[in-house]
C-alpha cells in the first residue's frame, strides 16, 4: 500500500492581510496535483496555515495511508496536541480565547477520526523541499488571484 504525501502551506501579505492556502498531493509516482484557494482579505499566517491543513485532512480522508507535511508547527500542534486539552476544557485555554477556533475544531475532529492512518509531520519551510515550495507557490497564487474556493491548478 503506497503512502500518499500531502504538503500544505499558507501565505499572508501583511498580518492580518490578504491570505491564501496551497496544497500539493503526491501519489502513484505521478506528477503532483497542485491546489490553491482559501483567499481571505483579512486573514493571518496562522489562519492560512490552518485552512491548508484542513483541506489536506479532507483530501487525506479519501486514502488509506497519508503523510501530511506542514511547515507550521502552530497548526500541527493545534490539531494534534493542544486541541485535546482545549476540548476537555470546553474549548477554552488558560490564556484566554483560542484564535481560529472554528477551523481548529473542524480540523481536529477530522484528524481525530483519521489519526490511525494519517500522520502530520513538520517540514522546515523555505529549505528546498519541492512539495513545500510548491505549496507555498500555490498559497501565494491564491492571494494573487483572490481565489476563495480551492481549485486544481492547471498550467
Amino acid at each position: 500500500m503506497e503512502t500518499i504525501e500531502i504538503y500544505c502551506d499558507g501565505a499572508c501579505s501583511g498580518n492580518p492581510g490578504e491570505a491564501g492556502s496551497g496544497v500539493v498531493i503526491y501519489k502513484d509516482g505521478h506528477k503532483p496535483s497542485l491546489i490553491y484557494g482559501g483567499y481571505d482579505s483579512l486573514g493571518t499566517n496562522n489562519s492560512a496555515e490552518l485552512n491548508a491543513l484542513y483541506v489536506s485532512l479532507k483530501l487525506a480522508s479519501k486514502y488509506p495511508k497519508v503523510v501530511i507535511k506542514s511547515d507550521s508547527k502552530y497548526s500541527k500542534d493545534c490539531i494534534t496536541k493542544w486541541a485535546y486539552s482545549w476540548k476537555r476544557n470546553g474549548w477554552r485555554k488558560k490564556g484566554g480565547d483560542i484564535k481560529n477556533l472554528e477551523i481548529i475544531k473542524l480540523s481536529h475532529e477530522l484528524y481525530d477520526g483519521l489519526k490511525d492512518r494519517v500522520t502530520i509531520e513538520y517540514v522546515k519551510g523555505h529549505s528546498g523541499v519541492e512539495g513545500n515550495e510548491l505549496a507555498d507557490e500555490m498559497a501565494r497564487l491564491a492571494i494573487e488571484r483572490k481565489q476563495v474556493k480551492f481549485i486544481l491548478y492547471q498550467d
